[in-house]
């Protein structure tokens, strides 16, 4: 989006770092545009793009393994302030002249630094501070040209930069919550080194995409699928606010969703938005669809195809319909291949970004695709969405039937359904809701015996998983309080038949996923 609100830009070069994108959310929290590229972006496209900044991210691959990935050297001539993070300063170093080795002492987790030499990165942080370390390589020589900047005790250029040259590195990770001045330090980078003004605002955002969907869309009409997630909400509400009785969303209720779910979604996109919305009854097609099967990625793939069925038969019903609006986010055009300036390793294929038949005929409208997730929070709640909305834990498009292992059914659905409701009420009650990341019940395919009564029972377990992330692309699970799990434990137990005994899944992603299909 070439405007005055994104003119300052940064770029991160991703070298397959997990913190890519933690990287781009912490310059943009300072009120910075910045966009995630490739690593090998030529440096002939970065001088048309013209960043006032460059970061270069980590990796999990040493410099000098072949077939490491590797950026053009030729990026270091350009005078564009450049910040190499972990394996990017590793890049930096080995392009100009320096050596990189394995580290004779590897180092991971918190580490001490202390700084050696002033400088413009430094402002406001401590002689001593706490950072987080992730790797298995070194500096042994600095480049002609550097100096070490900081130093630990296993690691002797823990910070370098150029002593004339907008040229930098950080052997540690600045990004992360865990290093306890970071957040200084990268400011100082965009602020002191880049030059950067905080022209990056949401209000602005918003302005720009309503004058835009207006522009391109004229007097034609747009059709948007809502789910009752925040994504699917947020682009709704924004359409809405920008060609109001234009906008024709289609709910497909299958039968899927969490209690009360399109009973809301109807009351705030019929009632407060006054939108022209579509509701497609489809339970029976659904469940039908799913009558045997447990195989998770079969549930998934008949899911997906009876959704388009009923969303294409719907959207036939609407007249002068060109345009088709989806909640695609940035995170799901990087992971699905979509980085700027060329293909990406493609990680998963998202159904926002390739999953709908291109016969719909359709011309695409994805308004939130610059967006991250807390940014596009932060815009519902501007655009006048309840907060209970906006902040509403993500539910998979599949809905329950990845919650319910094995064969979906209506009663086992209706089970999982009121025990997922009594999980949410009570973390909410308990003040935990937006302490965590994500919360729900899985029904397991798997009786135990019980004692209800002074009578044997035998009956389904329960699942409670909780989990704690920045990005869902790790996640922690959540400690919440016992007396919590006890309540939410006693109130299932004892309202709805057919479950006996609850669990609460510790496990992190990786190894696990968050979702148990």
């Amino acid at each position: 989006m070439a405007n005055s609100i994104t003119s300052e830009k940064i770029l991160v070069l991703d070298f397959g770092s997990q913190y890519a994108q933690l990287i781009a959310r912490r310059v943009r929290e300072e009120h910075v545009y910045c966009e995630i590229t490739r690593h090998d972006i030529s440096a002939t496209r970065v001088r048309e793009i013209a960043p006032k900044g460059l970061i270069l991210s980590g990796g999990p691959c040493s410099v000098y393994e072949e077939g490491a990935p590797q950026c053009d050297p030729a990026i270091f001539d350009l005078g564009i302030p450049t910040l190499g993070i972990c394996y990017g300063i590793h890049q930096m170093t080995h392009h100009l002249g320096g050596r990189v080795i394995g580290a004779p002492s590897r180092e991971y987790g918190h580490a001490i630094i202390s700084l050696a030499k002033s400088s413009p990165l430094w402002e406001g942080v401590s002689q001593s501070t706490r950072v987080w370390m992730s790797h298995g390589d070194q500096i042994a020589t600095l480049p002609e040209g550097f100096e070490a900047l900081a130093s630990t005790d296993t690691c002797a250029f823990a910070a370098m930069g150029h002593c004339s040259k907008p040229l930098f590195g950080m052997q540690f990770h600045p990004e992360v919550t865990h290093s306890d001045e970071g957040r200084q330090m990268l400011r100082n980078f965009l602020y002191n080194i880049c030059g950067c003004h905080q022209t990056w605002r949401l209000e602005d955002f918003a302005r720009l995409v309503i004058d835009d969907v207006r522009a391109k869309v004229g007097r034609d009409r747009v059709i948007c699928g809502l789910s009752g997630g925040v994504d699917s909400s947020v682009v709704a509400a924004l359409l809405s606010e920008a060609i109001g009785d234009q906008l024709s969303c289609i709910l497909v209720d299958n039968g899927l969703l969490r209690k009360n779910e399109a009973q809301s979604v109807i009351e705030v996109f019929s009632n407060h938005f006054r939108t022209d919305l579509h509701v497609v009854h489809g339970a029976d097609l659904f469940l039908e669809q799913l009558a045997g099967i447990s195989e998770p990625q079969e549930k998934r793939r008949r899911i997906g195809h009876a959704f388009i069925n009923c969303f294409a038969q719907e959207a036939e019903k609407i007249d002068n319909a060109k345009f088709l609006a989806q909640g695609t986010l940035y995170p799901d055009v990087i992971e699905s291949g979509g980085a700027p300036d060329g293909p990406a390793a493609t990680i998963k294929l998202h159904h926002n970004v390739g999953g709908l038949p291109k016969d719909l005929n359709f011309e695409l409208i994805e308004p939130l695709r610059d967006l991250f997730k807390d940014e596009v929070r932060r815009l519902g709640i501007q655009l006048g969405l309840p907060e209970e909305m906006v902040w509403r834990h993500p539910f998979p498009g599949p809905g329950l039937a990845v919650r319910c292992l094995g064969e979906v059914t209506r009663e086992k659905l209706d089970v999982l359904r009121e025990a997922d409701a009594i999980v949410l009420e009570e973390l909410r009650a308990a003040g935990w809701y937006r302490k965590t990341s994500q919360t729900f019940a899985v029904l397991l395919p798997v009786q135990s015996v019980g004692v209800m009564g002074d009578a044997r029972t035998y009956e389904n377990a329960l699942a409670i998983r909780s989990v704690c992330t920045e990005d869902f692309m790790t996640a922690d699970w959540s400690r919440l309080p016992y007396d919590l799990l006890a309540k939410m434990s006693t109130r299932i137990i004892n309202e709805i038949k057919g479950i006996n005994r609850v669990v609460y899944d510790i496990s992190s992603k990786p190894p696990a996923t968050i979702e148990w299909e």
